[in-house]
């Protein structure tokens, strides 16, 4: 069985059983590997409709292929579960090196389900696994688990407090710094009274054709470090390097998105970063672009912050000062908390707040107010511990602006916070995010990369015409992409035949491009059958209405909405779907659902 283990571990918390199953080839590679065959195993296993915090939703850590291999960014791995947070499929992508670790340690995935009674982690080394008692590490931080759980050769997957207190916009977190952000997937491990997983091994996945490999993999990585986002934008700022570009088109979000230029850009981006605080790079497994960032400032020091982080504590809380950007960022990694839906949801409160809704009653003496800079830092502590009104704060800004009669005021697709591009200047992303399974998600199908990178090509951010199929191709690569164990971000610079290339070198298969892509769609389609087995309405493919109904007020984008009335109908007849974003039966039939 070539380019994987062929082994997934199934552990039972409520009966302490565990399992060694063998691995369905044939499916395997139907569904690729990480979030494909992740949630085909969930679909066959789960109601959908369950409860996503009881004993009956299963969480599965998974990777795919291409993890563990000599592939470029081969280490990354998914999780996958229902999302307590939006209710639709959830799948949580991770760096660092945990995925090609529980490679190492023999296994394709670890399937877990039902509930301990008290708190435990996992111990997998090779064929040994324990359940053991994790009541010494029960209500630590992230960094204060790893350093207790580490051992020379093993690598440690943990949650947070805001796991534990079951906030649905918890992460769960490896090596200290690396998210499986989004989604609330760190709530789920919380609600089974699981705080980690340690893995370790020396196995290694056998190759189809290891020299054929070593040519493709050299080729994909020279264009990597040819092109000028992997090869230079992103090594020499990281992800931050996009914060005066987004700004400069008029699409970052301000105040909770009530603007798309921020005025002191230049004092939180990625040029800032780099010259203030940056220590050094902190590259994944084999990865050759190194966009991740270790920082320090007086107070903290540690992995991050990403540019989703910048613009979610800065610009759409009006903050201004990098340090206390840095400073929840660091609080988040501590207390396992996705920082896109955190410093969203402060945004949404910050508004609240400024229309009379959230008054100064509601706080401790630091006001959620735009711009103000202490707040960011204190106010995430308090989410994550679920302190005085940050318990409000813990569940995410619907569910928050919900209770005060004002949802729309909740920047968010499908109950999940939608990221740092505001759709009404990038109507192709903007669709994206419509349309994304897990809810509002830049890494479902990135259209910022054509439409404001020019990658592959250039395309007019304002035009309407063929965004419907760019979404298309774009959304099914990255669900092959995210299903292999590879990073997206290598994506700027190869395409679907470099993907087939490797992967039939690893696997043995003779995959076209083509091939590459009907296997993303029929990913894609498989979730979109869970999410309406959920009871995902066709009423949620949609936008805040802020984005749909007022024009931009100032900057390159002024005057303009975002067009989701007609390209939505568009998007469904590109899918095969029906009116209501069905997918039909010849549709199904034709992707072999």
């Amino acid at each position: 069985m070539f380019g994987y283990m062929g082994k997934l571990l199934r552990v039972n918390l409520t009966t302490s059983d565990i399992k060694i199953e063998d691995l369905d080839f044939e499916m395997a590679k139907k569904f690729v590997g990480g979030r494909g065959l992740g949630t085909k195993i969930l679909m066959d296993e789960i109601d959908p409709t369950i409860d996503a915090l009881s004993p009956e939703n299963k969480i599965i850590f998974i990777n795919g292929p291409m993890s563990g291999t000599p592939t470029p960014t081969g280490g990354r791995y998914m999780v996958v579960t229902k999302s307590p947070l939006s209710g639709t499929i959830a799948s949580s992508n991770s760096g660092g090196t945990w995925g090609a670790r529980l490679k190492y340690a023999g296994f394709d995935g670890i399937i877990v389900e039902g509930k301990s009674e008290k708190p435990v982690y996992l111990e997998i080394n090779e064929s040994n696994i324990q359940i053991k008692d994790a009541s010494n590490v029960w209500g630590k931080y992230v960094s204060e688990t790893t350093d207790i759980l580490a051992k020379p050769g093993n690598n440690v997957l943990t949650i947070g407090p805001a796991g534990e207190k079951l906030s649905k916009m918890a992460a769960i977190m490896n090596e200290k710094d690396r998210a499986a952000g989004r989604s609330g997937v760190g709530a789920v491990m919380g609600s089974k009274n699981l705080k980690a997983i340690v893995t370790s091994g020396k196995l290694k996945p056998e190759l189809a054709n290891a020299e054929e490999l070593k040519v493709v993999v050299k080729d994909a990585n020279k264009k990597i470090r040819e092109n000028g986002v992997t090869g230079q934008g992103l090594p020499t700022y990281g992800t931050a390097v996009l914060v005066n570009i987004i700004n400069a088109n008029g699409i970052m979000p301000v105040n909770n998105f009530q603007e798309g230029v921020f005025e002191h850009a230049e004092d939180i981006s990625g040029e800032t970063l780099a010259e203030k605080y940056l220590v050094r790079k902190d590259p994944c497994h084999r990865c050759p672009i190194g966009c991740g960032r270790y920082c320090k400032t007086d107070k903290v020091e540690g992995g991050g912050p990403e540019y989703e982080t910048i613009w979610a504590f800065g610009s759409d809380c009006g903050v201004k000062d990098l340090e206390k950007v840095i400073e929840a960022n660091y609080w988040c990694n501590q207390l396992g908390l996705d920082t896109i839906s955190a410093g969203s949801t402060l945004a949404a409160a910050m508004e609240l707040y400024e229309q009379g809704d959230i008054t100064d009653a509601d706080f401790d003496g630091v006001k959620l107010e735009f711009g103000n800079e202490d707040s960011i830092v204190h106010w995430t502590k308090k989410m994550g511990l679920r302190e005085d009104f940050g318990d409000k704060l813990a569940d995410g800004s619907y569910r928050l602006c919900e209770s005060y009669g004002k949802p729309e005021l909740s920047m968010s697709v499908k109950k999940l916070e939608i990221p740092a591009y505001d759709p009404r200047g990038v109507q192709g992303h903007g669709l994206q995010y419509a349309t994304s399974n897990r809810g509002g998600c830049h890494v479902r199908g990135y259209m910022i990369s054509p439409e404001i990178l020019a990658l592959p090509e250039k395309l007019e951010r304002l035009e309407l015409d063929g965004k419907e199929v760019w979404v298309k191709i774009f959304q099914d690569l990255t669900a092959f992409i995210d299903s292999s164990g590879l990073c997206l971000f290598t994506s700027f610079a190869i395409g679907a035949q470099e993907y087939a290339d490797m992967f039939n070198s690893i696997v043995g298969t003779n995959w076209t491009a083509d091939d590459v892509l009907k296997a993303g769609e029929r990913i894609y389609n498989l979730e979109k059958q869970f999410n309406i087995a959920a009871g995902i309405t066709p009423e949620e493919d949609t936008l805040p209405p802020r984005l749909l109904n007022d024009p931009m007020p100032s900057g390159p984008t002024e005057g303009h909405v975002h067009h989701l009335d007609k390209l939505l109908p568009k998007y469904y007849e590109v899918r095969g779907w029906d009116e209501t974003g069905a997918p039909t039966p010849e549709k199904l039939k034709e992707l072999g659902l």
